[in-house]
């Protein structure tokens, strides 16, 4: 019976340890297939990234704080419209026969006893506790509160603007680091195919050495070359991994984050307007220039503040009072105060005058920013016009190119293999091959960078602009 209870308890142990294997080994499949999926980079587009960039971007997160602050502004300008209200609890004890004199009076506890002169002059300490509520409106102020308000609107606006402006950076970052990616990809592609070309010419240059046809020094030469495009293929290379670290930080990820970038390198037919819109949509749309605008219109309120310094305010005030001997229990007075007073500043030494000549000049040097920033406008227009201009030009050149320096350095093999030519003239051929490849993919990159670059001078560049969307 003993046995038998122990083969029992025997299978008993080693089924459950089997079920511990399996849970166990499940476990360590599935956290092993996690690893794997999470190691895998995340396909990424260019409107992907836009999009993540205006969710995660921080300097995003930080105009958006601005809007925050300036909205915060507006009530606290708008508070000023509305009484304020104010609760006191206050407790004293003393004998300074002033304040029991008052004390006792507030306290309604004042008795004929209290006249003594010992009572007057040495009266005996007392302790009172004030509870107190009272208010304060402000009815007039010759509109410096209104003006406070609009000035506060319009500071909300600039800062509104402002976010725009930033959204449109951003856009513009991540457009020009996107492509920086794909630019690299290519370079290096152009650089490991520039690589093997240049292998093949070392080993027919070792082959014609070996067979006596060339001296050395050919052989040397080709060598040389190899040994520069494998430092090209390794520069080219940290190249691209710190064109992905610039997109993540663009973006608004860590800068380690994998991302596959699905699109590539390409020519894209983009439209060009005409200058002169292009222009006139710049000094229209721009919201740095809104900012500035809105700027300048608090600005305006800012001297209507100074001016209504100068003229009367008329406020209200309201107090009632609960004063007892102690504190929880009652036996004490109340009273109230109410009334109404008119202030009007007669002389201050000229402070307010002064206020108000700073205003002006403020207001005056706002105005002349305006004027410089769209004037710099116009000129960052021209020069972003002109430069797209040249760039989708150079794309139509560097094609040409790539097909004569391709046919050239065919040809130049052909003569070298039949010893019609030299080694450095080949070379240069195959340099030329290459320069023409990273020409070409760098006018593409540039094309579609300078167009990014129109849209934001012009202000018109958002997530839904052509060169974003394909």
């Amino acid at each position: 019976m003993d046995e038998a209870g122990s083969d029992r308890g025997s299978a008993c142990l080693k089924a459950f340890f089997k079920v511990v294997l399996s849970v166990a080994t499940l476990w360590l499949s599935w956290v092993a297939a996690s690893a794997q999926q999470e190691a895998q980079p995340t396909s990424l587009t260019l409107q992907q990234a836009v999009a993540i960039a205006l969710e995660k971007n921080p300097l995003r997160k930080a105009a958006i704080a601005d809007t925050k602050v300036a909205s915060a502004g507006i009530r606290e300008a708008r508070s000023s419209l509305l009484p304020h209200l104010s609760f006191t609890e206050t407790a004293t004890r003393g004998d300074d026969p002033v304040y029991v004199f008052g004390s006792r009076l507030r306290q309604q506890r004042f008795t004929t006893a209290d006249f003594a002169l010992n009572s007057l002059n040495t009266p005996l300490p007392v302790g009172d506790f004030t509870t107190r509520f009272g208010g304060t409106w402000n009815l007039f102020d010759s509109f410096a509160t209104w003006h406070g308000v609009n000035q506060a609107r319009q500071m909300n606006e600039a800062a509104g603007h402002q976010l725009e402006r930033t959204d449109q950076e951003i856009v513009f970052r991540v457009i020009s680091s996107y492509y920086g990616v794909l630019l690299a990809a290519k370079q290096l592609e152009v650089a490991e195919q520039s690589a093997k070309t240049t292998r093949s010419i070392m080993d027919r240059s070792q082959a014609r050495f070996d067979s006596g046809l060339v001296v050395e020094s050919d052989l040397l030469m080709a060598k040389v070359r190899m040994a520069e495009r494998q430092q090209e293929v390794i520069r080219d290379t940290n190249t691209l991994e710190e064109a992905r670290a610039e997109l993540n930080t663009a973006v608004g990820m860590p800068v380690e984050s994998p991302f596959q970038l699905t699109e590539g390198l390409a020519e894209r037919a983009l439209p060009i307007p005409a200058l002169q819109d292009v222009e006139q949509q710049a000094l229209t749309n721009r919201p740095d220039l809104k900012s500035i605008a809105s700027e300048q219109a608090a600005q305006r309120q800012s001297v209507a503040i100074a001016k209504s310094s100068f003229g009367p305010r008329v406020n209200a005030f309201a107090d009632w009072e609960m004063d007892n001997p102690t504190l929880l229990a009652g036996g004490g007075g109340n009273n109230w105060l109410t009334g109404i007073e008119v202030q009007f500043d007669i002389f201050q030494g000229g402070a307010k005058r002064a206020e108000l000549s700073r205003q002006r000049a403020l207001e005056d040097k706002v105005a002349a920013m305006k004027q410089a920033a769209s004037d710099a406008v116009r000129l960052e227009v021209r020069r972003a016009y002109y430069e797209t201009d040249a760039n989708r030009q150079q794309i139509e050149v560097a094609r040409a190119a790539i097909a004569q320096a391709q046919e050239s350095l065919r040809i130049n093999q052909d003569r070298y293999d039949s010893g019609l030519t030299t080694i450095t003239d080949l070379l240069s051929a195959e340099e030329a091959a290459r320069r023409s490849q990273t020409d070409y993919w760098e006018a593409v990159y540039r094309f579609q960078t300078s167009y990014a670059n129109l849209e934001l001078a012009s202000g018109s560049l958002n997530p839904q602009s052509p060169v974003v969307v394909p």
